[in-house]
């Protein structure tokens, strides 16, 4: 039969190594060596718990600076939002007054328009026709800065309405600036936030997989303890009683009574019926290989039948080759 690793962990290192079988102080030395691995793991459990206590708690601290950062970011996202809003409103309305300056200016050159053009079926007066026209030369003066004052008002007009409208046009141009960059900050806000955001993640994650683990060791640490504790009573116990008595009583604690040594049954399959070796296909608590079941009568396959039966076709080839077919024996 082919050797295969013990299915049952908490007793898969007893008997492997006995050199008789069913006997009570063989037994007790395994267990006391089972104890002492137990207590061995422990320690090694302990230390690994404790380094991963401390990274869990960086994770966990790394989180928390994530969170952090990425509420600090969100609250400068709202200003800016808020900055940005503020602006924009603020474009609107230049862009309305600029229109509304655009308005003016287009009737006012109308307006000059117009009167160029009814100076020109006029007539413009020049200076002998004023002369001509004015009573004295102060009369002649007076129309003449008349005039003057009328041309200028024109020409300061359509000055001022056109000053207006540039001053519009650059502080429109400049809010629109300032906009956008608001409106880029905050997109590199955004960017950056996002990426804070995985990072806690990835740290909410780390975190919770390093607990997971420092649970998963804390019971594994509790586990073995349990089984220490349950293993030194079996000693105690097999220790008071006669031989006889502990060697059965060692078998009962193991699953048996086997149809061959219980120490061989340990090594082959740590006494798990439903056992199976993949790579050889022996099966059962005895890893009895499919032909050679096949050959005692066994009908499907070893690990798949019941204790019983498993029971009696060991029993037939213990009877005929003792423990020679498996490789514990």
């Amino acid at each position: 039969m082919a050797t295969r690793i013990p299915m049952k962990a908490a007793l898969a290192a007893v008997f492997v190594c006995a050199a008789t079988a069913g006997t009570a102080s063989a037994a007790i030395d395994d267990l006391e060596r089972n104890s002492d691995q137990a207590r061995e793991r422990i320690e090694r459990v302990s230390e690994s718990l404790g380094q991963n206590r401390a990274a869990l708690d960086a994770a966990q601290e790394k989180s928390a600076a994530a969170a952090a950062r990425e509420s600090e970011i969100g609250s400068l996202i709202a200003n800016g939002a808020e900055r940005s809003a503020e602006l924009d409103a603020r474009v609107t309305a230049s862009e309305e007054s600029l229109a509304q300056s655009r308005k003016r200016l287009r009737r006012a050159e109308r307006l000059l328009a117009d009167r160029l053009v009814a100076m020109y079926m006029a007539g413009t007066p020049d200076t002998v026709d004023l002369a001509l026209g004015a009573s004295d030369f102060g009369d002649l003066v007076a129309q003449r800065e008349y005039l003057d004052s009328i041309q200028d008002a024109d020409e300061r007009l359509a000055e001022r309405v056109r000053a207006v409208r540039d001053e519009f046009e650059d502080r429109t141009t400049d809010l629109t600036l300032a906009k956008s960059r608001v409106d880029a900050h905050n997109a590199e806000l955004a960017s950056a936030q996002a990426g804070i955001s995985a990072a806690r993640a990835a740290a909410e994650s780390t975190a919770a997989d390093l607990a997971a683990v420092n649970e998963s060791r804390a019971a594994e640490i509790e586990s073995l303890k349990s089984d220490i504790n349950s293993w030194q009573k079996q000693i105690e116990k097999a220790e008071a009683a006669p031989p006889p008595e502990a060697e059965e009583q060692v078998e009962q604690q193991l699953g048996g009574p086997y149809s061959i040594p219980t120490y061989i049954v340990m090594c082959e399959s740590g006494g798990d019926y439903s056992a199976l070796n993949p790579s050889s296909g022996a099966g059962g608590a005895y890893q009895i290989m499919p032909e050679t079941w096949e050959a005692y009568g066994g009908e499907g396959l070893p690990h798949e039948a019941s204790k019983a039966e498993q029971d009696r076709i060991a029993a037939l080839i213990y009877a005929d080759s003792g423990t020679s077919p498996w490789v514990c024996g």
